[in-house]
């Protein structure tokens, strides 16, 4: 076939679709059972777009007059969808890490929050900070997500709480999404607390009255882009039925309902997203049996965050139990300033181990189901004809190869593409024509040298040759 593509990746020992029939989520048999090919090629057309998908040699044959901007050899190397991270608070200025040691010393996530700590610390020093400050700090992180695997990431405000500092902030998500190569579904969190001064009623006042009516116009207006809404529906916070307030009105707007709930109290937010058609719900540490089941009826996507249980010794989310009962489930990094993890892998890790999810699982968690929790897996999450080219490369010459991913708990010897194009150790949907290389140029000699300083070798077994990191360095990727 001729004609000018921007990519082949060919020979790839495993490329792993995760589903390739058009599913827009997988429950349970699917996870476990994801689709993969053997000694497989794919081609991305100058669109980005995954154009072609099958063996090595009838993609040869079918572009053998055709024209690539790159050509990789993957030869022994697996290659996965691009990993999503389902939910983030990566925007914000200061750091709590005064907090760890209240936390070890044994004081509650209430307790400090309560004490004017928490989410209220770091509203004081987000309202301080400029636009830049914040659009400085925030791309250093989405670049730090980016070459950990995560090719689309949920950006949410939150640190505001007032209108001013929820628009710059939505402002700098909106900035990078234009500026940066990594995908972005921006979310309105001003709910993310009762800001100081003020009950829970007359901050869901302010948000109904004053934000959404201002974030409709400045959408219409082109001079942001807003995807879902969310509220921390919880004890002491936003209760049920301000909850229920705020995400109809944000419904009624044109935004998805992501919210967080069930967290650190029964409060029945479960039933109350699938009785308002929310497309994800996350933490839902305490839910219901009854919460559980409406999620799964309403095909509401439950968005666990193993990190946060881990950080605040929270009792583990019931990921097998929602998986039993048809839930689709999909994890986040709830990357923040109380959570300080870049890494898609790491969460994957966590989820295996602490969360008895197998790694099949916890792939699928972290790429279609992740994706269908933003309403995006129609473009992103798996590997198939017409979907976004975002793409992640292996050096592993063992046959269950993505397992690497989840078990090293590191994005190490890989390579990232999103539509096709390479950013050295990391790479995405890029527009200028890369130069034709080979897998085993894994990254830059500058990068590699970086992260050989922070990496610690473990023994290797035989053909292995991806890196490998103790969890302080995955933690930190």
């Amino acid at each position: 076939m001729a004609g000018e593509y921007r990519l082949l990746l060919a020979n790839a020992r495993q490329l792993v679709l995760v589903c390739g029939h058009g599913e827009q989520y997988l429950l349970r048999e699917g996870m476990a059972r994801l689709d993969v090919l053997h000694d497989a090629s794919l081609v991305v057309g100058l669109d980005g777009c995954i154009k072609a998908v099958g063996p090595a040699d009838v993609i040869h044959r079918r572009f053998a007059g055709a024209t690539f901007e790159s050509k990789i050899d993957c030869t022994g190397k697996c290659v996965l969808p691009g990993l999503v991270d389902a939910h983030t608070h990566p925007v914000w200025a200061g750091d709590r890490v005064h907090e760890f040691a209240m936390k070890l010393a044994g004081a509650s996530y209430m307790e400090i929050h309560q004490a004017g700590g928490g989410i209220h610390f770091t509203v004081e020093h987000t309202r301080k900070a400029t636009e830049e400050e914040l659009f400085t700090t925030f791309k250093h992180r989405l670049e730090r997500m980016r070459r950990a695997g995560s090719t689309l990431v949920e950006c949410k405000s939150g640190y505001g709480l007032n209108l001013e500092t929820e628009l710059k902030m939505l402002r700098v998500i909106e900035r990078a999404r234009q500026a940066m190569d990594i995908g972005i579904s921006s979310t309105y969190c001003g709910a993310h607390s009762v800001p100081k001064g003020k009950t829970a009623t007359e901050a869901t006042d302010d948000i109904i009255n004053n934000h959404l009516p201002k974030l409709k116009e400045l959408q219409q207006s082109g001079e942001i882009h807003v995807d879902n809404i969310d509220v921390f529906c919880e004890k002491g916070v936003f209760d049920l039925d301000s909850t229920r307030r705020i995400l109809q009105a944000g419904k009624d707007t044109g935004l998805q309902i992501n919210f967080h709930g069930d967290e650190l109290h029964p409060m029945k937010s479960a039933e109350l997203g699938a009785e308002l058609g929310a497309q994800a719900i996350s933490h839902l540490e305490e839910v219901s049996d009854e919460g559980i089941a409406a999620m799964a009826k309403a095909r509401c996507a439950a968005v666990l965050l193993p990190t946060t249980a881990y950080m605040l010794r929270l009792k583990q989310p019931q990921a097998r139990k929602m998986l039993d009962e048809g839930v689709i489930v999909a994890l986040g990094s709830d990357f923040n300033p109380n959570a300080y993890c870049f890494s898609m892998p790491m969460v994957m890790h966590l989820a295996c181990v602490n969360m008895k999810m197998s790694m099949n699982e916890a792939l699928a968690a972290a790429t279609i189901n992740a994706a269908y929790a933003l309403g995006k897996s129609d473009t992103h999450g798996s590997i198939e004809i017409g979907k976004q080219g975002d793409l992640v490369i292996i050096n592993s010459s063992r046959p269950s190869s993505h397992g690497h991913v989840v078990l090293r708990s590191s994005a190490g010897g890989q390579r990232i593409h999103r539509g096709g194009v390479a950013q050295g150790f990391v790479l995405r949907n890029c527009k200028n024509p890369m130069r034709e290389c080979r897998a085993e140029q894994i990254m830059t000699p500058e990068a590699m040298a970086s992260l050989e300083k922070r990496a610690h070798p473990l023994p290797q077994a035989a053909g292995e040759s991806d890196l490998h990191f103790s969890l302080e360095n995955a933690l930190m990727l």
